[in-house]
């Protein structure tokens, strides 16, 4: 049904768990994507004179390119909305960043804790799975889609399935391009993100 990617595959570092390790991983990506994605409008936007300069003579560029933490009271309501609690990666992420926006051109980003929805629930994933159903052999994807969480969306989807859970409290996350019916596996959401990470270079 998918394909799948780990760490023996050089991808996967460590997981991300803690609102601290997310930190400096976000600021890390955040300064790989503005050296390798940003064009001119879009750093415009983001930085100020300073900072553009200093981009210009290949310095290291200090800017937040996320969200404000969430609050951990906000955090439990979503866990408590949606009847379940987030896997470690996941809840560390949303104490450091409550959402990101600056992914690749497939997956507009992360949603904030309060707007993380079952897949079956939200238009663009109901309209998916309802043409999904109507082709045949496609079980696998629908129960798939049925039963996992939309954690982020675009032309994309970023999933994570509560029900593939690993030793670790991580639960399988998968990349999926309905375009094209692809489905890449991973073992939590930190290493989706990563993956991600590692495709801006």
């Amino acid at each position: 049904m998918s394909e799948t990617t780990g760490s023996d595959e050089g991808v996967v570092d460590a997981v991300l768990t803690s609102p601290q390790e997310w930190r400096g991983f976000l600021e890390r990506y955040g300064e790989r994507y503005l050296k390798n994605c940003a064009d001119g409008d879009e750093l415009v936007d983001l930085l100020d004179e300073d900072q553009l300069d200093l981009l210009d003579r290949e310095g290291r560029v200090d800017v937040w390119l996320g969200e404000a933490p969430a609050r951990k009271e906000a955090l439990v309501a979503s866990e408590e909305r949606l009847g379940v609690r987030f896997p470690p990666s996941l809840r560390g992420f949303f104490l450091a960043s409550d959402g990101w926006t600056l992914l690749d051109a497939w997956v507009d980003g992360v949603h904030p804790c309060g707007r993380v929805s079952w897949m079956r629930d939200g238009d663009a994933g109901s309209s998916v799975t309802a043409v999904y159903e109507s082709i045949p052999d496609n079980e696998e994807y629908v129960q798939l889609f049925r039963r996992s969480l939309e954690i982020a969306r675009g032309e994309d989807f970023w999933l994570l399935d509560p029900t593939d859970v690993g030793p670790d409290g991580e639960w399988a996350a998968y990349d999926f391009a309905p375009k094209y019916g692809t489905l890449t596996e991973y073992p939590s959401f930190s290493a989706l993100f990563q993956s991600e990470y590692e495709d801006l270079a």
